[in-house]
């Protein structure tokens, strides 16, 4: 809105002499990162009045478990406040509303991808935590499958209208590249698209949509489960999106790169900016011991945006290197659960996901996140550095 209402005023700005002052707004490299200063100066703000009033609500961990061991550990949570995704689903919003080109469709497929997931997310937060007030046998969250249906539906709706967003009256379509490690794609002398190079139809295109916004928004979900963990992790992964998006949405720097580029794709560096601050402001109340936890609100939110991001810059697989640690944690739910049911109950891992599986192994939880951060700085290091290798 406010990036809108410059743009709007422009002529009268300059008019008066004052639009070479307020000129840096047309630098989408300068909001993305004054997104991150804001929504993480929004989170510190908020922070301390939100998690009272979450506690004077009594929405707090339930602490349960299905293995003892972790119950034991995670005892002294129970009466931690969660929900705090909001904190993070409030300064996302806002920063992106403030800062990024609201005429840009895929900002605008953006903002649906958070606010859908965090109402979703929400819902089944408060089916859970508020329980106990509607008496026995009151619905604890919503059902498995009735979340996946509204992550599936939403993947349907985003790569529908976000294949048609990419579609351009330009002779070359690389908004719907097939971009595999190590291709090159370009445009050739003679304004072709490289040789070798796929382009994915309508139908594929929204499969892959479906598949990665479902997917990485459980991703996410399973991650959320020892303090600082989920929010750290995205953090970092949110600073290699702005990086990424910017690479994307420039055909300069898509060229050099060898990369696909997507116009508009930059402003969602703005997004992305405002995920990394959101996360880090959430983190000054999230680190160990915790005072909130983000809860289905915020993690099913995060885990959205990341995959919406990876399907429009077409860097589906550099992203899904950078966020390394949230599909090992999906895999070992997967791997447990079909193991446990294939051998009538016997388990790989102590207990799944695989952040539990190191705690109870010796690692204390201060181990477990920390080097789950080293881990994931490297990994978007290396991921970015991929890029460059064509």
């Amino acid at each position: 809105m406010l990036y809108l209402l410059f743009d709007w005023l422009r002529g009268w700005l300059d008019s008066l002499g004052a639009y070479g002052v307020l000129r840096i707004l047309d630098q989408v490299e300068f909001r993305a990162l004054a997104a991150a200063g804001l929504s993480f100066a929004i989170v510190l703000a908020f922070g301390r009045r939100t998690i009272a009033w979450l506690a004077r609500m009594k929405i707090g961990d339930a602490g349960m478990t299905d293995a003892e061991a972790l119950s034991r550990v995670s005892a002294s949570k129970a009466n931690t406040p969660t929900m705090g995704g909001i904190l993070i689903v409030g300064a996302l919003l806002a920063s992106t509303l403030l800062l990024a080109d609201l005429s840009v469709r895929w900002v605008q497929l953006g903002v649906i991808v958070v606010a859908w997931l965090a109402c979703l997310g929400a819902a089944d937060d408060w089916l859970k935590l508020t329980a106990a007030q509607r008496g026995v046998g009151s619905r604890q969250g919503l059902h498995a499958w009735e979340k996946l249906v509204f992550q599936l539906g939403l993947g349907l709706i985003i790569g529908y209208f976000g294949y048609r967003a990419g579609m351009t009256d330009a002779p070359v379509d690389t908004a719907h590249v097939l971009n595999l490690p190590f291709q090159k794609t370009y445009l050739t002398p003679s304004r072709e698209l490289s040789p070798g190079v796929w382009v994915l139809s309508m139908p594929v295109y929204v499969v892959v949509s479906t598949l990665l916004i479902s997917g990485m928004s459980n991703a996410v979900n399973l991650t959320d489960g020892m303090d600082g963990l989920a929010s750290g992790i995205t953090a970092a992964v949110g600073l290699g999106l702005l990086v990424v998006s910017l690479i994307a949405g420039n055909q300069g720097w898509a060229q050099t790169l060898l990369v696909p580029y997507v116009g508009g794709a930059g402003e969602l560096a703005v997004m992305a900016g405002a995920v990394a601050g959101a996360c880090l402001g959430f983190l000054w109340f999230n680190t160990a011991p915790a005072q909130v936890f983000m809860g289905d609100t915020g993690s099913l939110a995060l885990g959205g945006v990341i995959a919406y991001v990876a399907i429009v810059t077409r860097q589906e697989i550099v992203v899904l290197l950078m966020s390394g640690f949230f599909l090992v944690e999906v895999a070992s739910v997967i791997l447990q659960v079909g193991y446990f049911k294939a051998t009538g109950g016997k388990r790989i891992f102590r207990c799944a996901p695989y952040h539990h599986h190191l705690h109870l192994g010796g690692w204390r939880e201060t181990q477990v996140v920390t080097r789950a951060w080293i881990v994931t700085v490297l990994l978007v290091v290396v991921a970015l550095a991929s890029i460059k290798v064509r």
